[in-house]
Protein backbone atom coordinates (compact mmCIF):
# COMPACT_ATOMS: atom_id res chain seq x y z
CA UNK A 1 0.00 0.00 0.00
CA UNK A 2 3.02 2.27 0.22
CA UNK A 3 2.54 3.51 -3.34
CA UNK A 4 -1.16 4.33 -3.01
CA UNK A 5 -2.23 8.00 -2.93
CA UNK A 6 -3.54 9.48 0.30
CA UNK A 7 -7.14 9.81 -0.94
CA UNK A 8 -7.33 6.13 -1.86
CA UNK A 9 -5.86 5.14 1.50
CA UNK A 10 -8.56 7.23 3.17
CA UNK A 11 -11.27 5.44 1.18
CA UNK A 12 -9.86 2.02 2.10
CA UNK A 13 -9.63 3.09 5.75
CA UNK A 14 -13.28 4.25 5.81
CA UNK A 15 -14.56 1.10 4.07
CA UNK A 16 -12.68 -1.13 6.51
CA UNK A 17 -14.07 0.88 9.43
CA UNK A 18 -17.62 0.48 8.03
CA UNK A 19 -17.16 -3.30 7.78
CA UNK A 20 -16.00 -3.39 11.40
CA UNK A 21 -19.00 -1.29 12.49
CA UNK A 22 -21.65 -3.51 10.89
CA UNK A 23 -19.88 -6.71 11.90
CA UNK A 24 -19.84 -5.41 15.47
CA UNK A 25 -23.63 -5.06 15.45
CA UNK A 26 -23.98 -8.71 14.42
CA UNK A 27 -21.48 -9.75 17.09
CA UNK A 28 -23.58 -8.09 19.77
CA UNK A 29 -26.84 -9.64 18.57
CA UNK A 30 -25.44 -13.15 18.34
CA UNK A 31 -23.48 -12.87 21.60
CA UNK A 32 -26.70 -12.02 23.40
CA UNK A 33 -28.25 -15.22 22.00
CA UNK A 34 -25.20 -17.37 22.76
CA UNK A 35 -24.94 -15.99 26.31
CA UNK A 36 -28.49 -17.07 27.03
CA UNK A 37 -28.35 -20.41 25.25
CA UNK A 38 -24.98 -21.43 26.73
CA UNK A 39 -25.82 -19.93 30.16
CA UNK A 40 -22.70 -17.76 30.24
CA UNK A 41 -24.33 -14.68 31.70
CA UNK A 42 -23.94 -11.14 30.39
CA UNK A 43 -20.79 -10.33 32.37
CA UNK A 44 -18.86 -13.48 31.47
CA UNK A 45 -20.09 -13.36 27.89
CA UNK A 46 -18.87 -9.79 27.55
CA UNK A 47 -15.60 -10.63 29.28
CA UNK A 48 -14.69 -13.58 27.06
CA UNK A 49 -16.82 -14.01 23.93
CA UNK A 50 -17.60 -10.45 22.91
CA UNK A 51 -14.46 -8.80 24.32
CA UNK A 52 -12.08 -11.07 22.42
CA UNK A 53 -14.12 -10.91 19.20
CA UNK A 54 -14.37 -7.12 19.18
CA UNK A 55 -10.63 -6.87 19.83
CA UNK A 56 -9.69 -8.93 16.78
CA UNK A 57 -8.50 -5.74 14.99
CA UNK A 58 -6.12 -5.06 17.88
CA UNK A 59 -4.90 -8.67 17.72
CA UNK A 60 -4.23 -8.32 14.00
CA UNK A 61 -2.49 -4.97 14.46
CA UNK A 62 -0.30 -6.28 17.30
CA UNK A 63 0.78 -9.35 15.34
CA UNK A 64 1.52 -7.30 12.23
CA UNK A 65 3.35 -4.55 14.14
CA UNK A 66 5.41 -7.00 16.22
CA UNK A 67 6.42 -8.97 13.12
CA UNK A 68 7.56 -5.81 11.37
CA UNK A 69 9.31 -4.44 14.45
CA UNK A 70 6.91 -1.48 14.88
CA UNK A 71 6.60 -1.91 18.63
CA UNK A 72 5.68 1.74 19.17
CA UNK A 73 2.58 1.38 17.00
CA UNK A 74 1.54 -1.82 18.80
CA UNK A 75 2.10 -0.34 22.27
CA UNK A 76 0.38 2.93 21.40
CA UNK A 77 -2.61 1.11 19.93
CA UNK A 78 -2.99 -1.24 22.91
CA UNK A 79 -2.57 1.34 25.67
CA UNK A 80 -4.28 4.16 23.80
CA UNK A 81 -7.04 1.73 22.90
CA UNK A 82 -7.72 0.96 26.57
CA UNK A 83 -8.14 4.65 27.40
CA UNK A 84 -10.32 5.32 24.37
CA UNK A 85 -12.44 2.21 24.82
CA UNK A 86 -13.20 3.38 28.35
CA UNK A 87 -14.57 6.57 26.80
CA UNK A 88 -16.80 4.35 24.65
CA UNK A 89 -18.89 3.74 27.80
CA UNK A 90 -19.62 7.48 27.82
CA UNK A 91 -20.61 7.34 24.15
CA UNK A 92 -22.94 4.43 24.84
CA UNK A 93 -24.30 6.27 27.87
CA UNK A 94 -25.06 9.37 25.81
CA UNK A 95 -26.49 7.76 22.66
CA UNK A 96 -27.62 4.27 23.68
CA UNK A 97 -30.92 5.19 25.31
CA UNK A 98 -32.46 8.64 25.19
CA UNK A 99 -35.39 10.02 27.12
CA UNK A 100 -36.30 12.10 30.11
CA UNK A 101 -36.78 9.14 32.43
CA UNK A 102 -33.78 7.10 31.25
CA UNK A 103 -31.10 6.70 33.94
CA UNK A 104 -27.31 6.73 33.22
CA UNK A 105 -25.76 3.43 32.19
CA UNK A 106 -23.85 2.96 35.45
CA UNK A 107 -27.18 3.20 37.27
CA UNK A 108 -28.85 0.63 35.02
CA UNK A 109 -25.86 -1.77 34.98
CA UNK A 110 -26.13 -2.47 38.71
CA UNK A 111 -23.70 -5.34 39.08
CA UNK A 112 -20.77 -5.85 41.43
CA UNK A 113 -19.35 -8.24 38.84
CA UNK A 114 -18.67 -5.24 36.62
CA UNK A 115 -16.77 -3.60 39.48
CA UNK A 116 -14.69 -6.78 39.74
CA UNK A 117 -13.95 -6.63 36.01
CA UNK A 118 -12.82 -3.01 36.35
CA UNK A 119 -10.51 -3.97 39.23
CA UNK A 120 -8.91 -6.61 36.98
CA UNK A 121 -8.28 -3.90 34.38
CA UNK A 122 -6.56 -1.68 36.95
CA UNK A 123 -4.45 -4.61 38.21
CA UNK A 124 -3.28 -5.43 34.69
CA UNK A 125 -2.41 -1.78 34.01
CA UNK A 126 -0.39 -1.65 37.25
CA UNK A 127 1.70 -4.58 36.01
CA UNK A 128 2.22 -2.78 32.69
CA UNK A 129 3.69 0.21 34.53
CA UNK A 130 5.85 -2.02 36.72
CA UNK A 131 7.00 -4.06 33.72
CA UNK A 132 8.20 -0.93 31.95
CA UNK A 133 10.82 -0.51 34.69
CA UNK A 134 12.29 -4.01 34.36
CA UNK A 135 15.58 -4.61 32.52
CA UNK A 136 15.13 -5.79 28.95
CA UNK A 137 17.43 -8.77 29.54
CA UNK A 138 14.83 -10.71 31.57
CA UNK A 139 13.88 -12.83 28.58
CA UNK A 140 13.49 -16.60 28.77
CA UNK A 141 11.84 -18.82 26.14
CA UNK A 142 10.76 -15.63 24.32
CA UNK A 143 8.83 -14.52 27.42
CA UNK A 144 9.33 -11.98 30.20
CA UNK A 145 7.94 -12.09 33.78
CA UNK A 146 5.72 -9.03 33.28
CA UNK A 147 3.75 -10.33 30.29
CA UNK A 148 3.35 -13.74 31.93
CA UNK A 149 1.94 -12.07 35.06
CA UNK A 150 -0.45 -10.00 32.95
CA UNK A 151 -1.80 -13.15 31.28
CA UNK A 152 -2.08 -14.87 34.68
CA UNK A 153 -4.06 -11.97 36.16
CA UNK A 154 -6.41 -12.03 33.18
CA UNK A 155 -7.03 -15.78 33.57
CA UNK A 156 -7.57 -15.44 37.32
CA UNK A 157 -9.97 -12.60 36.57
CA UNK A 158 -12.00 -14.91 34.33
CA UNK A 159 -12.34 -17.43 37.17
CA UNK A 160 -13.31 -14.71 39.64
CA UNK A 161 -15.96 -13.29 37.34
CA UNK A 162 -17.31 -16.78 36.70
CA UNK A 163 -17.51 -17.38 40.44
CA UNK A 164 -19.11 -13.97 41.03
CA UNK A 165 -21.76 -14.67 38.38
CA UNK A 166 -23.00 -17.56 40.53
CA UNK A 167 -23.54 -15.31 43.51
CA UNK A 168 -21.75 -12.95 45.88
CA UNK A 169 -22.17 -12.42 49.65
CA UNK A 170 -23.79 -9.06 48.84
CA UNK A 171 -27.33 -8.02 48.01
CA UNK A 172 -27.05 -7.65 44.25
CA UNK A 173 -28.78 -9.42 41.39
CA UNK A 174 -27.20 -7.77 38.35
CA UNK A 175 -30.06 -5.35 37.73
CA UNK A 176 -31.19 -2.12 39.31
CA UNK A 177 -34.28 -2.65 41.51
CA UNK A 178 -36.37 -0.15 39.54
CA UNK A 179 -35.34 -1.21 36.02
CA UNK A 180 -36.41 -4.06 33.76
CA UNK A 181 -34.60 -7.38 33.76
CA UNK A 182 -31.39 -7.42 31.77
CA UNK A 183 -31.37 -11.05 30.67
CA UNK A 184 -33.87 -11.60 27.83
CA UNK A 185 -35.27 -15.05 27.25
CA UNK A 186 -33.84 -16.39 23.96
CA UNK A 187 -37.01 -18.42 23.33
CA UNK A 188 -39.47 -15.62 23.97
CA UNK A 189 -41.23 -14.25 20.89
CA UNK A 190 -40.98 -10.49 21.30
CA UNK A 191 -40.71 -9.52 17.64
CA UNK A 192 -36.91 -9.52 17.62
CA UNK A 193 -35.59 -11.92 14.98
CA UNK A 194 -32.49 -12.63 17.09
CA UNK A 195 -34.60 -14.30 19.79
CA UNK A 196 -35.92 -16.75 17.18
CA UNK A 197 -32.42 -17.52 15.92
CA UNK A 198 -31.11 -21.04 16.44
CA UNK A 199 -27.88 -21.56 18.36
CA UNK A 200 -26.14 -22.95 15.26
CA UNK A 201 -27.18 -19.96 13.15
CA UNK A 202 -26.08 -17.54 15.87
CA UNK A 203 -22.69 -19.26 16.10
CA UNK A 204 -22.28 -19.14 12.30
CA UNK A 205 -23.14 -15.42 12.10
CA UNK A 206 -20.85 -14.74 15.05
CA UNK A 207 -17.95 -16.54 13.33
CA UNK A 208 -18.47 -14.76 10.00
CA UNK A 209 -18.69 -11.39 11.75
CA UNK A 210 -15.54 -12.14 13.74
CA UNK A 211 -13.61 -13.06 10.58
CA UNK A 212 -14.86 -9.90 8.86
CA UNK A 213 -13.72 -7.86 11.86
CA UNK A 214 -10.29 -9.50 11.77
CA UNK A 215 -9.73 -8.96 8.03
CA UNK A 216 -10.99 -5.39 8.17
CA UNK A 217 -8.71 -4.77 11.15
CA UNK A 218 -5.65 -5.82 9.15
CA UNK A 219 -6.66 -3.54 6.27
CA UNK A 220 -7.34 -0.75 8.75
CA UNK A 221 -3.87 -1.04 10.29
CA UNK A 222 -2.00 -1.21 6.99
CA UNK A 223 -3.84 1.64 5.28
CA UNK A 224 -3.78 3.77 8.44
CA UNK A 225 -0.06 3.28 9.05
CA UNK A 226 0.85 4.30 5.49
CA UNK A 227 -1.49 7.30 5.64
CA UNK A 228 -0.06 8.41 8.99
CA UNK A 229 3.49 8.28 7.63
CA UNK A 230 2.44 10.40 4.64
CA UNK A 231 0.84 12.90 7.05
CA UNK A 232 3.92 12.90 9.29
CA UNK A 233 2.17 11.59 12.42
CA UNK A 234 4.30 9.75 14.99
CA UNK A 235 3.60 6.06 15.58
CA UNK A 236 2.59 6.61 19.21
CA UNK A 237 0.23 9.53 18.51
CA UNK A 238 -1.36 7.77 15.55
CA UNK A 239 -1.77 4.48 17.44
CA UNK A 240 -3.24 6.15 20.50
CA UNK A 241 -5.73 8.38 18.68
CA UNK A 242 -6.82 7.68 15.09
CA UNK A 243 -6.01 3.96 15.02
CA UNK A 244 -7.37 3.42 18.54
CA UNK A 245 -10.62 5.17 17.57
CA UNK A 246 -11.01 3.11 14.41
CA UNK A 247 -10.37 -0.18 16.20
CA UNK A 248 -12.84 0.84 18.92
CA UNK A 249 -15.68 0.88 16.40
CA UNK A 250 -16.67 -2.73 17.25
CA UNK A 251 -17.05 -1.77 20.90
CA UNK A 252 -19.16 1.28 19.98
CA UNK A 253 -21.47 -0.63 17.63
CA UNK A 254 -21.82 -3.67 19.89
CA UNK A 255 -22.32 -1.48 22.95
CA UNK A 256 -25.07 0.60 21.37
CA UNK A 257 -26.78 -2.54 20.08
CA UNK A 258 -26.55 -4.26 23.48
CA UNK A 259 -28.08 -1.25 25.24
CA UNK A 260 -30.92 -1.09 22.73
CA UNK A 261 -31.54 -4.78 23.40
CA UNK A 262 -31.84 -3.93 27.09
CA UNK A 263 -28.56 -5.59 28.07
CA UNK A 264 -26.60 -2.80 29.75
CA UNK A 265 -24.40 -5.25 31.64
CA UNK A 266 -23.16 -6.78 28.40
CA UNK A 267 -22.30 -3.35 26.98
CA UNK A 268 -20.17 -2.35 29.98
CA UNK A 269 -18.69 -5.83 30.39
CA UNK A 270 -17.54 -5.79 26.77
CA UNK A 271 -15.50 -2.66 27.45
CA UNK A 272 -13.93 -3.82 30.71
CA UNK A 273 -13.39 -7.32 29.34
CA UNK A 274 -11.65 -5.95 26.26
CA UNK A 275 -9.53 -3.57 28.31
CA UNK A 276 -8.37 -6.42 30.56
CA UNK A 277 -7.61 -8.57 27.52
CA UNK A 278 -5.67 -5.99 25.48
CA UNK A 279 -2.48 -6.00 27.64
CA UNK A 280 -2.34 -9.79 27.18
CA UNK A 281 -1.38 -8.96 23.60
CA UNK A 282 2.00 -7.79 24.94
CA UNK A 283 2.72 -11.47 25.52
CA UNK A 284 1.92 -12.12 21.87
CA UNK A 285 4.14 -9.24 20.79
CA UNK A 286 6.99 -10.51 22.98
CA UNK A 287 6.80 -14.03 21.56
CA UNK A 288 6.62 -12.83 17.95
CA UNK A 289 9.23 -10.08 18.28
CA UNK A 290 11.59 -12.17 20.40
CA UNK A 291 12.43 -9.28 22.73
CA UNK A 292 11.02 -7.62 25.82
CA UNK A 293 8.28 -5.16 24.90
CA UNK A 294 7.33 -3.32 28.08
CA UNK A 295 10.90 -2.25 29.03
CA UNK A 296 10.92 -0.41 25.69
CA UNK A 297 7.84 1.58 26.66
CA UNK A 298 8.39 5.30 26.42
CA UNK A 299 6.96 8.16 28.45
CA UNK A 300 3.82 8.43 26.32
CA UNK A 301 3.05 4.72 26.77
CA UNK A 302 3.24 4.98 30.56
CA UNK A 303 1.19 8.17 30.39
CA UNK A 304 -1.56 6.40 28.45
CA UNK A 305 -1.52 3.52 30.93
CA UNK A 306 -2.02 5.86 33.87
CA UNK A 307 -4.77 7.71 32.00
CA UNK A 308 -6.60 4.43 31.29
CA UNK A 309 -6.39 3.43 34.96
CA UNK A 310 -7.73 6.83 36.05
CA UNK A 311 -10.72 6.63 33.68
CA UNK A 312 -11.48 3.11 34.91
CA UNK A 313 -11.47 4.28 38.53
CA UNK A 314 -14.08 6.93 37.65
CA UNK A 315 -16.43 4.23 36.39
CA UNK A 316 -15.75 2.03 39.42
CA UNK A 317 -17.01 4.89 41.56
CA UNK A 318 -19.96 5.35 39.21
CA UNK A 319 -20.94 1.68 39.41
CA UNK A 320 -20.81 1.79 43.21
CA UNK A 321 -22.70 5.07 43.72
CA UNK A 322 -24.98 4.67 40.63
CA UNK A 323 -25.69 8.34 39.78
CA UNK A 324 -29.25 9.05 38.62
CA UNK A 325 -28.68 12.54 37.27
CA UNK A 326 -28.09 13.24 33.58
CA UNK A 327 -25.73 16.00 32.46
CA UNK A 328 -25.79 16.76 28.72
CA UNK A 329 -27.47 13.43 28.06
CA UNK A 330 -25.06 11.30 30.11
CA UNK A 331 -24.21 10.40 33.70
CA UNK A 332 -21.91 12.59 35.77
CA UNK A 333 -19.25 9.88 35.72
CA UNK A 334 -19.32 9.72 31.91
CA UNK A 335 -18.94 13.51 31.71
CA UNK A 336 -15.93 13.35 34.05
CA UNK A 337 -14.39 10.60 31.90
CA UNK A 338 -14.76 12.67 28.72
CA UNK A 339 -13.23 15.75 30.32
CA UNK A 340 -10.31 13.76 31.72
CA UNK A 341 -9.73 12.05 28.37
CA UNK A 342 -9.66 15.37 26.47
CA UNK A 343 -7.22 16.81 28.99
CA UNK A 344 -5.18 13.61 28.80
CA UNK A 345 -5.05 13.75 24.99
CA UNK A 346 -3.80 17.33 25.17
CA UNK A 347 -1.06 16.15 27.53
CA UNK A 348 -0.18 13.32 25.14
CA UNK A 349 0.26 15.79 22.30
CA UNK A 350 2.54 17.88 24.54
CA UNK A 351 4.64 14.80 25.33
CA UNK A 352 5.03 13.71 21.70
CA UNK A 353 5.83 17.22 20.49
CA UNK A 354 8.37 17.91 23.24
Amino acid sequence: MDSLPLWLLAVIFVVAAAVIWFAGIQLSKTTDVLDSRLHLGSALGGLIVLAVATNLPEIAITVSAAASGSIDVAAGNILGGIALQTVVIAIIDAFGKRGKDVKPITYRAASLTLVLEAVVVIAVLAVVIAGSQLPSGLLFARLTPDVVLIAAIWIVGLFLVRHASKGLPWHEDGAAPDTVAQHPDPDKDDGDTTTKMSTAKAAAIFTISAVATLVAGVVLEQSGEVASSQLGLSGVLFGATILALATSLPEISTGLQAVRQGNDNLAVSDIFGGNAFLPVLFLVATVIGGKAVLPQANASDIYLTALAALLTVVYVVGLIFRPKRHVWGMGIDSLVVIVLYLLGTAGLVAITVA
